[in-house]
């Protein structure tokens, strides 16, 4: 894609750019589905440089507004924004394109890493490894709730809101989607009353420097043809989408029944992709609630390794879900060899995943894209941000508890229910390298993935010099 300064319209100030083809749209969102590490900020960050800033196929102001269309849907905001703006440049098979190949290499990565994880995880050196990146990843997730509560909380409300949400979750186990359905209530009729506490802006910040206007981009400032949405042409998206995605749901349920683990997969991660609102870091404080505690499919610390892989390959961070669908799965393989039950696993839990995130984009964004400005829409998104930075505290807590403390006790009492350590069971090496890696991230600003790499290998350096079992 190019600009021609020499040519300008005579009705606009804007430079004539070149149209985009389908296929060079193909290699340049490839592109960014391989530069995709770093969770949705770090994501985010790259569509903003390639697509806003370098290639300038669509505007600051459109890009956030699409972002904060995807920050108030469930499931990984980041894949759902390149889905969106694919959409925008080339209708639904753009969006199939962008949304896709998101998802593409770190699908791979994940199920490549899952058989690594589950054919070597006892091997001294694997084991190493993983327990080196699970202190890392404390210092990963404390870090999001600093972003994201760094731009989010920037009043006394918002700091309030995110006060209770860590309250409920952690301490009273109140469910995710009800804090955050209250949460996007109280922005919504806040921002309708034109409170300007709630008018904070969206999840993420634009990158610092020069603001690319709409008006000076390929798309321009108005809606493109296919953004005038017809009852017949969403009515014909929803039924197409719905049956991609729940069709195989009702099948497995049929002749797998009820109580079979690939229909619990199933039906697990397709109310999961309803229910989770808020990114992928509150999206993983749901499935640590129920695919650990609830349906026992791994560990907590197995948790930890899962999200240990997905901090280190492309692709959204939710992609960790994979692995939970593959451990599932693979432990209760029935008549298959685990391995392929596993592997089945991991792809079904991929598949009901991201599958209702292309309904939501081609359902909602013809609409979406004609509000605009909308302060009521603004203000739930504003409130639903903030809700997110505690329960996003809660998350780094629970991982914090099942990292540095070798046994953890529950404690029921009366509306109480949290996780207690037990203090004197704390592992003192596990301390020590989540210190270092959260001192290396936020004194002397390591990025992710050296951070991540130093700690993987000083487990493994640990483990040959014998310091934990």
């Amino acid at each position: 894609m190019s600009t021609v300064p020499a040519d300008w319209s005579e009705k606009s100030s804007r430079p004539v750019i070149a149209p985009v083809s389908l296929g060079e749209a193909f290699w340049v969102w490839l592109r960014i589905a391989a530069l995709s590490f770093g969770g949705p900020t770090g994501q985010i960050a790259v569509m903003h440089r390639i697509l806003v800033d370098e290639k300038r196929w669509i505007g600051e102001h459109r890009f956030l507004h699409a972002l904060n269309y995807c920050m108030l849907l469930p499931g990984p905001e980041a894949q759902q924004l390149a889905t969106y703006i694919g959409w925008l440049m080339h209708r639904t098979r753009g969006g199939i394109i962008a949304g896709g190949l998101f998802v593409l290499p770190g699908m791979l990565s994940i199920m490549a890493l899952s058989w690594v994880y589950v054919l070597f995880g006892e091997v001294g050196i694997v084991t190493g490894l993983f327990f080196g990146l699970k202190c890392a990843v404390l210092a990963v997730v404390l870090q999001a709730v600093i972003r994201i509560g760094g731009r989010a909380l920037k009043n006394s409300i918002m700091r309030g809101i995110a006060a209770a949400a860590f309250v409920l979750i952690f301490f009273f186990d109140v469910p995710f989607p009800a804090i955050i359905f209250a949460a996007g209530l109280i922005g919504y009729f806040g921002g309708r009353s034109g409170k300007s506490a709630f008018q904070v802006g969206g999840g993420h910040a634009a990158a610092k420097g020069e603001i690319v206007h709409d008006a000076d981009t390929l798309l321009g400032e108005e809606l493109p043809a296919h953004a005038h949405p017809t009852p017949g042409a969403a009515l014909s998206q929803a039924v197409w989408w719905l049956l991609l995605w729940l069709a195989p749901v009702a099948a497995l349920f049929v002749l797998l029944g009820p109580r079979n683990v690939f229909t619990d997969i199933a039906t697990f991660f397709s109310k999961m992709a309803t229910v989770t609102f808020g990114g992928a870091y509150a999206v993983l404080a749901y499935v640590a609630q129920q695919a650990v505690e609830h349906y026992h499919w791994l560990t907590a610390r197995e948790m930890l390794d899962g999200l240990g892989m997905a901090e280190t390959t492309p692709g959204p961070l939710i992609m960790v879900l994979q692995f939970v669908g593959f451990l599932g799965a693979y432990r209760q393989p029935g008549l298959l060899a685990p391995l392929l039950a596993g592997t089945l696993g991991g792809l079904l839990a991929t598949w009901v995943t991201f599958l209702p995130c292309f309904l939501w984009i081609f359902l909602g964004a013809p609409f979406i894209e004609r509000m605009r400005g909308n302060k009521a829409l603004s203000g739930a998104l504003s409130a639903i941000t903030a809700a997110v930075v505690g329960v996003v505290l809660n998350l780094a807590v629970w991982f914090a508890i099942h990292t540095l403390f070798r046994e953890v006790r529950p404690l029921h009492a009366g509306v109480l229910d949290f996780d207690v350590p037990v203090f004197a069971s704390i592992d003192i090496v596990a301390l020590l390298l989540s210190l270092g890696a959260i001192l290396a991230v936020f004194r002397f600003k390591v990025g992710m993935i050296p951070a991540l790499a130093a700690t993987s290998v000083a487990g493994i350096l640990l483990h040959l010099v014998g310091a934990f079992a």
